[in-house]
């Protein structure tokens, strides 16, 4: 099969397109025949440095993944052959997306929501499932609470805004001025131009502040936070700040969730939830593919098209 290997850990031009074996389902395990592969940073993150990852040999980039179950292994009795699903496998272990099949645990995916297509449903397991898991599983966000998105038009920003829009929050999303319109078609009540004025300036007694930015953010925001509020980080633990009494700060690594994929694909069938997809490449391009996402100008997500 096609796949994308890390020869060396390093820049872009480490992606190479490669002839591989094909992997064999095994126990409570499945084929997916690939037909899109989502891109996130952790993608070019772990290739720079190998860091964080249980790699395999060879080892292959990629969790976001939508396409068809080809075969099922022993023990399986949730899916069957031709069933298109959709999934954030094995994470932080080596799941392979970047590649024509990958081999996952059944309950590490879902049903694709019928609305969307391959690549759209691709755009979304890593980036959603974060959101949710910072957002409903950590923050416990309720409605009429105050909840300030970090660089909300970006992956996985764009989805906590939708998430908690959902749950009836009063959203505030910080993005450049270009992107306010983008980000309020998607449900944001505010949103605050980072670039014209310190954000803790413009915003005040927040409930939940989603920060996917880390370092002096992460601090920063606690200044907006009122009693009982909640800060949820998501790029490294170190980035969780002391926070001061009646505040709690945490810091959020995204895990395999049947269940958060499921209501994820509701909120998508409801109409309460939509991907956003910048920019779609062929697997050949996955070297471009990370050059685009390292410049850090994205609107949504960027999508490898495998079949």
């Amino acid at each position: 099969m096609r796949a994308v290997v890390v020869e060396q850990w390093g820049g872009p031009e480490k992606l190479v397109e490669r002839e591989v074996e094909r992997p064999e389902p095994g126990l409570n395990e499945v084929l997916v025949r690939v037909h899109a592969a989502g891109v996130n940073p952790v993608d070019w993150h772990t290739r720079a440095s190998g860091a964080l990852i249980t790699w395999g040999a060879p080892a292959i980039v990629g969790w976001d993944v939508s396409g068809t179950v080809e075969a099922v292994g022993p023990g399986v009795g949730s899916l069957r052959p031709g069933d298109e699903v959709f999934g954030m496998p094995l994470f932080p272990r080596q799941a392979g997306g970047y590649a024509e099949y990958v081999v996952a645990p059944a309950r590490h995916l879902a049903p694709k929501p019928a609305s969307l297509t391959h690549v759209e449903a691709a755009a979304l397991p890593l980036a959603a499932l974060t959101a949710w898991q910072a957002l409903v599983d950590a923050a416990d966000v309720r409605p009429g609470e105050r909840v300030l998105v970090h660089a909300a038009a970006g992956g996985v920003g764009h989805f906590a805004v939708q998430i908690a829009k959902a749950r009836g929050a009063y959203v505030i999303g910080t993005a450049s001025a270009a992107k306010h319109a983008f980000l309020r078609e998607l449900g944001a009540d505010e949103v605050v131009d980072y670039r014209e004025a310190p954000f803790e300036d413009a915003v005040s007694d927040v409930d939940v502040v989603l920060d996917a930015l880390g370092g002096e953010t992460a601090e920063r925001s606690l200044k907006v936070l009122r009693t009982g509020g909640r800060l949820i980080t998501l790029p490294r633990p170190d980035d969780v700040p002391a926070a001061p009494d009646g505040v709690r700060a945490a810091w959020v690594l995204v895990e395999p969730d049947h269940l958060g994929l499921r209501e994820i694909a509701a909120l998508v069938e409801s109409g309460a939830l939509r991907p956003v997809v910048d920019t779609v490449l062929p697997l050949s391009e996955a070297a471009k593919a990370h050059e685009l996402g390292e410049r850090g100008r994205t609107t949504g997500k960027i999508v490898l098209s495998v079949v």
